[in-house]
């Protein structure tokens, strides 16, 4: 599947020349794309990074997957890929971080507070996993420009994401593809054993 070159970091593990492709599409404030979120890192990441036995086979892709049914659901993604771009090799152990702490982004602690005190209170976050001397640059890409509604520094990379999940018909988290088709089998409670046998059906074919 397509990915734009300023998104390479969402590849958290495989090579980018792997034959096959997980793109797996998950939103920060989704209890179940949490769930997954476990088991990408304890399962896919050691079985398809390099030295793993799919890492020369099989590439994973995390897909911001923007719900706004939550209203904070914006904000969070904004900050992935803004870590992203400061801090490519901390896009994953960001995403985990802010998985893990995810309830302080649910749709109630977050409706009394304003816009800026939400990424206000993800640049903290974002402090404690890529250190201070960049989270300035995290924040300068959050910061509103000067056109009444013109978003920030990262908001076509956020577009990007959202159009991809549009056009390809991705209505919820977690939604799973593997080589462009929806994997509907595979469900934010597989373990080791059902991504194995999956992994072991599919690049075997």
């Amino acid at each position: 599947m397509a990915l734009q070159p300023s998104l390479r970091p969402l590849i958290i593990a495989g090579s980018s020349a792997a034959p096959h492709t997980l793109d797996i599409f998950l939103d920060y404030v989704c209890p179940f794309s949490a769930k997954m979120a476990l088991a990408i890192e304890n399962v896919l990441v050691p079985l398809c990074s390099e030295g793993g036995k799919y890492g020369d086979k099989v590439k994973v892709i995390f897909r911001p997957q923007v719900q706004p049914w939550h209203a904070s659901s914006t904000f969070v993604h904004e900050a992935g890929i803004a870590v992203a771009r400061v801090a490519p090799q901390q896009f994953w152990p960001f995403a985990l971080a802010l998985f893990k702490q995810q309830g302080d982004y649910f749709d109630i602690p977050t409706s009394t507070i304003t816009p800026l005190e939400v990424r206000a209170k993800l640049a903290t976050l974002v402090e404690s996993v890529i250190g201070n001397n960049l989270t300035n640059d995290f924040k300068s890409l959050l910061e509103l420009k000067g056109s009444p509604n013109g978003g920030n520094a990262v908001t076509d990379d956020l577009k990007y994401t959202i159009k991809f999940s549009r056009q390809n018909s991705i209505h919820v988290s977690p939604t799973v593809l593997w080589d462009g088709l929806v994997a509907n089998e595979i469900s934010s409670s597989w373990g080791e054993k059902e991504w194995t046998e999956f992994l072991a059906k599919k690049v075997a074919v």
